[in-house]
């Protein structure tokens, strides 16, 4: 249990929350960041690390795990703290400039503005729906892969035919000793060109794919052993396994949000466009959780809204009618909060 005084409390460490921590900074405002996951990132790491995002500007292609680092390394000259595997379950309004955050691990984080950049949500795995499975799970049964060293000459079985399931499939054909992908039907939601790569894969028997669903398992001296794959045929196979990687996707849940009396439009928060402030005073929301006439779900209106919601707070927290807009390129105060040095002489050309 932990008591922690910050600026801001940011609640999400996807794309937007992470460029979140970096405009606060220019302000010269701290944060702590709060995620129900385990790693930075949100959806572009847990759902498609490999796949490539095309419209970050000045990134004209960059797969989501570069991006995702390239936005820790603009705010980590800020020194945020993260609290990650934690969920806020509660908010308690002090007054305007005045807030308790209360997380699932009973720490309580005492901040003067709030930013809600959760996403769709808390995310948590869609789990294999097979009895007694589950013991196995961090075991030889994963939903999240952490390292690659754990698969190397491993018969590894990927079940899925999302991104996801495709990515990590290909990435792990590359340390394992063998990979089996299997998924329900022949029509995969994943991009084209890693589905053709697997097939290319299996056509040159450096993988495997096969047709149906996991019904069962066998298990010997407490190992799992093989799992049953039922097809359409009728037949069920026994599949071979050291380890099985399940890749259903991951399910979003507003959770604990929805019990915070905001408002909200369809499960998202309503803002407005001047400050993306919620309909309580010093809460915001910025990023795939909110709404407002014409919201757009691009992480690139995401980043717009960050920076509009650093300058309110920073005007109600320093009660300044208007923040002054200081400029990375010009700005000393600016360049010494991101700890930057520039001569003189590079200022005045």
């Amino acid at each position: 249990m932990k008591t922690i005084t910050t600026d801001v409390v940011i609640i999400g460490a996807g794309p937007v929350g992470l460029f979140q921590v970096f405009e606060l900074g220019l302000q010269g405002l701290k944060a702590v960041v709060i995620d129900s996951l385990p790693e930075i990132g949100g959806q572009c790491t847990e759902l498609y690390p490999d796949k490539p995002i095309y419209d970050i500007p000045a990134l004209p292609n960059a797969n989501a795990s570069a991006v995702i680092d390239n936005l820790w390394q603009q705010a980590a000259p800020f020194d945020p703290r993260f609290m990650l595997g934690e969920r806020v379950e509660h908010i308690e309004k002090i007054s305007d400039k005045s807030f308790s955050v209360f997380t699932s691990k009973n720490n309580t984080i005492h901040c003067q503005a709030v930013i809600i950049a959760a996403g769709n949500g808390a995310f948590s795995p869609v789990k294999l729906k097979v009895a007694g499975i589950d013991k196995y799970e961090e075991q030889q049964l994963f939903y999240r892969i952490h390292s690659l060293d754990h698969f190397r000459n491993k018969n590894v079985v990927v079940l899925g035919g999302g991104d996801a399931a495709l990515d990590w499939s290909l990435t792990l054909q590359k340390v394992a000793q063998s990979v089996v992908l299997i998924h329900r039907s022949t029509n995969f939601k994943a991009s084209p060109s890693s589905v053709n790569k697997m097939n290319s894969l299996c056509a040159e028997l450096k993988m495997q794919f096969l047709c149906g669903q996991v019904t069962g398992f066998n298990e010997e001296d407490g190992q799992l052993t093989t799992v049953s794959v039922s097809a359409k045929d009728g037949v069920t196979r026994s599949v071979s396994l050291d380890e099985l990687v399940v890749c259903f996707g991951m399910s979003p849940k507003l959770g604990p949000i929805a019990q915070w009396n905001l408002a909200m439009h369809q499960h998202q928060i309503k803002v407005d466009t001047q400050s993306f402030q919620s309909s309580i005073k010093g809460i915001y929301a910025v990023g795939d959780i909110n709404y407002y006439p014409g919201k757009r779900k691009l992480i690139l209106s995401g980043f717009h809204e960050a920076a509009l919601a650093a300058f309110s707070i920073a005007e109600n927290v320093l009660d300044k009618e208007r923040v002054p807009t200081l400029y990375t390129t010009t700005s000393p105060i600016v360049h010494q909060r991101m700890g930057v040095e520039v001569e003189l002489k590079d200022l005045m050309e």
